[in-house]
């Protein structure tokens, strides 16, 4: 047996104090590794927002909400056929046309990108549009954040010194964008240049705009409290095709973030096999987090965030963290108590909480927790990926096979016993001062 193993089974052996063989049987490898390897399976194609096989693994969660026996939490569950499909409408924006033209020169088109929710302009010197540069030096990504939020329209010219990090923008921004509405906000033109202040300017863009249908796949347990809330989610999107490596294309996402989505789906399991809880559970699988966390947004809209306790976002548990076996940490663990009280539930066990160990990289902002935290939800993301290291980030080798299961098991039954508190109505986190989430 492993060390990890070994770690694995006395953690099991130590969380039998606090919930039954019964419980335990419900979270098991097993199945953990039947709903992960289905979800990041080839045939789901990368689940990419839009794609045939996003719809796939829909099907495959409402199914396994049903068997569950969880609610639909938008309407009453059938016997037949329950819907479990939280569905609305985005514009999906596509650039078919960028011609920019500064003095006598135009400008090739690697050397641009376009950040619009409109679906097309026509700007000459004339109308006077705003020119922002970034200069030799300056912080590339915080002199296109600044650039990026201001309210006008503008040309942006970026110097050929950042040539590497246009480049990555571009490979983003250049493939569209989805946008609730069209025709709101402002334009930004981004332009790779050594020309610092050009007399003239001309730029024609157009979008193809594209209506199209999202859908998350939300269940729940009504409890004793039924206008109390206690969400627990995961993303069930990833990027689709991606760059091929040894002849393969699929990005399957297995730890971003079918591991967390499974774990969803078995906390679903465990709570439903339990008693009536006392606050009312909600598990989300979110679309489209990828593209921009629409499907959170969604979602967020639909309920009082005053009446959500509190949020488990589970992102990227796949694999053991920074602080050992057994161990994980907290986006934004400073900014509500929820995860001193979840670590407190965790006292006697080898199971651990820590904060967030790269700030750097913005985690709390980037997953599904964001929107809710916004509204003052004590809303955080549970992770374990060493994310600095991770070489699998967002490639086709992100595949189960990379993962660790005891590991992944554990993380499920210990989210189980760390939120035992906020589930019974014993434990209520402080709510996110909104005013410092940006």
């Amino acid at each position: 047996m492993t060390r990890q193993q070994l770690f694995a089974t006395a953690f099991s052996l130590l969380l039998g104090a606090s919930l039954s063989a019964q419980d335990l049987s419900v979270i098991n490898q097993q199945e953990a590794t039947r709903l992960l390897q289905t979800l990041s399976h080839d045939n789901m194609q990368g689940r990419a927002a839009f794609s045939a096989g996003i719809e796939k693994a829909a099907d495959f969660i409402e199914e396994e909400f049903h068997a569950a026996g969880l609610t639909p939490l938008n309407g009453t569950s059938s016997s037949q056929a329950p819907s479990y499909r939280q569905t609305f409408y985005v514009h999906r924006l596509t650039p078919s046309q960028t011609e920019v033209k500064l003095g006598k020169k135009t400008i090739a088109p690697e050397h641009l990108f376009v950040n619009t929710a409109h679906e097309g302009f026509n700007w000459k010197h004339k109308n006077k549009i705003n020119i922002i540069s970034i200069p030799e030096g300056e912080n590339f990504r915080a002199a296109f954040g600044k650039a990026n939020a201001a309210e006008q329209d503008a040309i942006v010219l970026v110097h050929p010194s950042h040539a590497e990090a246009f480049a990555n923008y571009r490979g983003y921004f250049a493939r569209g964008g989805v946008r609730k509405e069209v025709g709101t906000g402002s334009s930004k033109v981004y332009v790779l240049t050594d020309q610092a202040a050009p007399k003239k300017y001309e730029v024609k863009f157009a979008n193809k705009v594209e209506k199209l249908p999202l859908s998350n796949v939300v269940g729940m347990i009504e409890g004793k409290r039924k206008n109390e809330f206690v969400v627990f989610s995961g993303h069930y999107d990833h990027i689709g095709f991606h760059h091929t490596i040894d002849g393969d294309s699929i990005a399957n996402g297995a730890d971003d973030d079918a591991s967390g989505t499974t774990a969803m789906m078995m906390l679903a399991r465990y709570y439903k096999a339990q008693p009536q809880p006392e606050r009312t559970l909600i598990f989300a699988a979110f679309t489209a987090e990828e593209i921009g966390g629409h499907g959170s947004r969604y979602f967020s809209e639909q309920l009082n965030p005053d009446q959500i306790v509190a949020m488990f976002n589970i992102e990227m548990v796949g694999k053991p963290s920074k602080f050992g076996p057994n161990s994980a940490y907290l986006t934004g663990y400073e900014k509500s108590d929820l995860g001193k009280m979840m670590q407190k539930r965790l006292e006697g066990t080898t199971y651990s909480i820590h904060a967030d160990p790269y700030p750097e990289q913005n985690l709390f902002y980037r997953s599904d927790n964001a929107t809710l935290a916004r509204l003052g939800v004590p809303a955080h993301t549970i992770s374990s990926v060493q994310i600095d290291q991770d070489k699998t980030y967002h490639t086709v080798k992100d595949e189960f096979e990379l993962l660790d299961m005891p590991h992944f098991t554990s993380m499920i039954r210990a989210i189980a016993l760390a939120a035992q508190g906020v589930v019974s109505g014993e434990d209520t986190p402080m709510r996110v001062d909104k005013a410092l989430v940006k």
